[in-house]
């Protein structure tokens, strides 16, 4: 059997790789740095000099505005309030009926389980998820969100089949010890799940934190709406150097860059904290499956 050598054409493999990855990440980090620089210029210098990357009069102008701004502050403390209660409800919610599944001795569980995976292939559909809110009374309640998406089935499938690998001996000698189930969860599995839950914590944080849709959907109250909802109404402004809104709001192309900003910083402030715990997390469900 003939076999090909690559080793002598490896560097240039190799090459061409590297070359092709430093392609794609300059092009992915320059309309970050773009957005950056541009939240740091002055308005004069934006109608002035049209694109620039660098600005050369650099101005907290437009961060300044955004903090003064009652309206921004309203969405970001509004998207702070969903995405932090939101986050605990949905994780309460999922880590007690993956823990419920993942026991053999319970009744039901075959079916309740074919339903968890039915509904990410199938789904009712828009109309009649809102009609149910509607008949619930929760539409501009933060309630409408959080029931909406309290469980998510892949999440909550993965940390099932972490719990069904938890070791027997351990939650035999618990009962022994006379703990209760629900000690037995909160006292040992819990953490020592502590990987996989602060995983999809991550996860539905960020969900919660992105919500457009559903606020749009099932929230009429101006007060109530995320700051997603808020940004994304900046930006449906005409470009310009001075837009003013019918409530007399400017957004000058610098605050909406600099309001882009502050919608991902949350977040990347808080992944580094949880990364230990990512890489870990999002595979012990999924092996042990």
């Amino acid at each position: 059997m003939n076999t090909y050598n690559f080793r002598g054409k490896a560097p240039i493999y190799l090459t061409i790789v590297y070359a092709l990855l430093i392609f794609i990440l300059c092009a992915e980090i320059f309309p970050v740095l773009y957005i950056i620089m541009m939240s740091f210029a002055s308005k004069q210098e934006i109608v002035t000099r049209g694109f620039f990357l660098i600005p050369r009069q650099w101005s907290l102008n437009a961060y300044a505005y955004l903090v003064d701004s009652s309206n921004f502050m309203q969405a970001f403390r509004s998207s702070v309030t969903i995405t932090s209660v939101g986050t605990v409800f949905s994780m309460l919610m999922t880590t007690f009926m993956a823990y419920g599944l993942s026991k053999p001795w319970l009744r039901g569980r075959s079916v309740l389980n074919f339903m968890v995976l039915f509904t990410m292939l199938f789904s009712g559909g828009i109309i009649p998820l809102y009609l149910l809110v509607m008949s619930l009374n929760l539409l501009n309640s933060y309630w409408s969100l959080f029931l909406t998406g309290a469980i998510i089935p892949f999440n909550l499938i993965v940390i099932r089949s972490f719990f069904q690998g938890f070791p027997v001996e351990v939650e035999e000698s618990a009962r022994i010890d006379g703990c209760s189930e629900f000690g037995l969860l909160w006292r040992i599995v819990l953490p020592l799940s502590l990987p996989v839950i602060a995983t999809f914590s991550l996860f539905y944080a960020v969900d919660y934190w992105n919500t457009y849709f559903n606020a749009i959907l099932y929230l009429s109250d101006g007060s109530k709406l995320p700051l997603q909802v808020f940004l994304r109404q900046m930006m449906n402004i005409s470009d310009g150097s001075q837009e003013v809104t019918e409530s007399g709001i400017e957004f000058s192309p610098a605050v909406r860059m600099a309001a882009v900003i502050f919608t991902a910083v949350p977040l990347l402030v808080v992944y580094p904290f949880l990364q230990k715990y990512f890489n870990q997390g999002a595979l012990l469900g999924s092996v042990k499956g």
